[in-house]
């Protein structure tokens, strides 16, 4: 009987794997802040966020999607409501993807990433700048949308994998 147990935690924490990376990206801010490479990030949670929404978005909800862009905006310094937008309208960008999408196929979904980038950064830039007057590095924002496009087939291999192994868990 504990071993049912168990199979069935084993079962739901893996449901909820992506929703748990989602937090702990936001709650870390991963961009190798700490290792003082000045001209290298990538934003693993537009990546995260990419790729489960259109995959399969029954692992992340809207719910904890905005959450997390709230949480994101106390730990980064940012107003309230700014990530949130930003997350929800990558969501908006992939519902409409899977919608129109007839076959998958990697190089739509990698070029749908890097115009998805820009118009969430070009939206974050203009209302950080225009509407509250905050100081935007240009640079940083350009050099992050590149990593962040460039390393979307490393993460799509693994959240491939990731989501192979909770599909067997689920079916088992």
């Amino acid at each position: 009987m504990s071993s049912l147990n168990k199979n069935t935690f084993i079962r739901s924490l893996m449901f909820y794997l992506p929703t748990l990376f989602l937090f702990l990206s936001v709650l870390n801010e991963i961009d190798f802040n700490y290792l003082e490479i000045e001209y290298f990030s990538f934003n693993f949670v537009y990546i995260l966020i990419f790729y489960w929404t259109l995959k399969n978005p029954h692992y992340l909800s809207y719910g904890s999607i905005f959450i997390a862009g709230l949480v994101n905006d106390v730990v980064t310094g940012l107003p309230i409501g700014i990530s949130s937008l930003c997350y929800l309208l990558i969501c908006a960008v992939t519902a409409y993807l899977r919608n129109i999408t007839l076959t998958p196929n990697f190089m739509n979904d990698w070029l749908s990433l890097l115009f998805t980038i820009l118009l969430v950064n070009s939206i974050q830039v203009m209302s950080l700048d225009l509407i509250f007057s905050i100081d935007v590095n240009y640079m940083r924002y350009s050099i992050n949308s590149g990593f962040t496009f460039v390393f979307y087939p490393l993460f799509l291999f693994l959240f491939n994998n990731l989501e192979k192994k909770i599909k067997t868990q689920k079916n088992d």
